[in-house]
């Protein structure tokens, strides 16, 4: 392991261009649930059930309850290890780019400023009628939940892509446009079960890119590394991080 987390602080000295793919399990060491697979329920539901156009179009109220509930959970969480370092390889590598599948806010709360957030942000609402992408705030609310665009009046939805929505073009444009380029590929805390990840991981390898993953167990993109480090983010990233370049 040792030798494995030398050869990885090497090259992040020496490169002048690093992309950072992140997943649920950074947002889990800061006590953030995954909402899926085994425990993920929430009172009878499934994520799966109410992440979807579908189940907001039947009841709008019952899907902003739960994400009142998770938004709640993101507030009171705070960055961990893993964020921290995140930040502080930012301030050392010449073009450093972070896309991160979570919607929890950690990664910019924590000071991250080359972030895409591919799946929306939990903090922000987008109105259905006038589109226009706010912030949450107490004068949204409803006593059903529900919560209104403050600017015309519409209902708002959770800024978070859904099962079965497509991504937004300009934030993967903005995310494959990085990958292009990337020397070194940071993918930690994802299991692999959402293709995007992949995907993008796939198109730096073609290009040229040096992968490495950062998980507590191997993941569905465990075989397309150039280097697996079995461990926790927040344990393991600091490692790896050089003092300086």
């Amino acid at each position: 392991m040792e030798k494995l987390t030398s050869t990885v602080r090497e090259r992040i000295k020496v490169a002048k261009s690093i992309v950072t793919i992140t997943g649920a399990g950074i947002s889990q060491e800061s006590g953030i649930p995954t909402f899926r697979g085994e425990g993920g329920y929430w009172k009878t539901y499934r994520a799966e059930d109410l992440a979807t156009p579908d189940a907001f179009r039947r009841n709008p109220s019952l899907v902003w309850e739960w994400y009142d509930y998770r938004r709640q959970i993101c507030k009171n969480a705070n960055p961990n290890e893993g964020h921290k370092t995140l930040v502080k390889l930012e301030t050392l590598v010449p073009n450093f780019f972070l896309i991160t599948q979570n919607v929890d806010n950690l990664h910019k709360r924590a000071g991250n400023l080359n972030c895409a957030e591919i799946h929306g942000n939990i903090f922000l609402a987008r109105c259905m009628d006038c589109h226009k992408i706010s912030p949450i705030e107490e004068s949204h609310e409803s006593g059903d939940h529900v919560k209104y665009c403050t600017h015309c009046k519409g209902m708002l939805r959770p800024h978070i892509v859904w099962f079965g929505e497509s991504y937004d073009t300009s934030i993967l444009d903005l995310c494959f446009g990085h990958l292009e380029k990337a020397e070194l590929v940071l993918v930690i805390g994802t299991s692999g079960a959402v293709s995007m990840p992949q995907t993008m991981a796939t198109m730096a390898k073609n290009q040229g890119a040096f992968l490495v993953e950062i998980n507590p167990e191997p993941s569905g993109m465990t075989e397309m590394m150039d280097i697996f480090l079995q461990g926790k983010a927040g344990e393991v990233l600091p490692t790896v991080l050089p003092q300086s370049k």
